[in-house]
């Protein structure tokens, strides 16, 4: 069953050595590329909802969004640029290459050798927004086949009605609420062996169902 980590220590020194990774990876990045890119954590990390299933190793979610590059349009040379910068920046702190997915590049699992020995990694969504300041992820579909496969700007789900929505709740004293309706909303999920709702999908669930519940705080 999912619990929230209270170990302040162990989620502050996983923060802190993740994000000089993400540091090191936007100075190569400029140097190597001449990409210009700014970091910040997203999910769970940013939002002190970091949740543990059993012994299971937990992950922080990260956005790198490009500020400035050559051609936007070069999807999988942004792509490629962006996972060698990334490989040679685990690489100078001792960690093994990423594994490129969908929609986020991925690191191995690490441990502490002293302290909370529970394990951790890293997912990188790549971003970008346009004039309009609407934002998109930088999408690779695999064929099987590599030189078929295709890289591609795809808009993401709006969250502006939510922050809203989040920004009343904080306002109000209620975020223990959304809390404890995320973590029963997990833990549902889990018992019921419902793998097709992920922590987004159950975030939101957890605030609207505290929203909703407004007229009777």
């Amino acid at each position: 069953m999912y619990r929230y980590i209270d170990d302040k220590e162990f989620i502050s020194k996983m923060r802190s050595v993740c994000g000089e990774i993400m540091q090191d990876l936007c100075h190569i990045l400029k140097e190597d590329y001449d990409i210009g890119a700014v970091f910040y954590l997203v999910g769970s990390g940013a939002k002190n909802l970091i949740l543990q299933n059993e012994q299971n190793p937990v992950d922080l979610d990260y956005n790198l969004e490009i500020m400035r590059c050559e051609d936007y349009e070069r999807c999988r040379d942004i792509k490629e640029a962006i996972r060698k910068a990334f490989n040679k920046a685990l690489r100078n702190n001792d960690w093994s290459d990423c594994q490129d997915s969908r929609s986020s590049l991925t690191t191995e699992k690490r441990y502490f050798k002293s302290g909370n020995s529970t394990g951790f990694s890293m997912d990188v969504a790549i971003t970008t927004r346009d004039n309009k300041d609407k934002y998109y992820r930088l999408i690779h579909k695999k064929t099987g086949i590599i030189v078929y496969d295709e890289y591609m700007w795809e808009e993401a789900h709006s969250s502006k009605k939510l922050k809203q929505k989040v920004d009343y709740i904080k306002r109000n004293g209620k975020w223990i609420l959304v809390r404890e309706q995320y973590c029963d909303i997990k833990n549902r999920y889990l018992r019921q062996n419902d793998h097709n709702h992920p922590s987004f999908i159950c975030y939101l669930e957890a605030v609207n169902n505290v929203y909703s519940m407004k007229n009777n705080w």
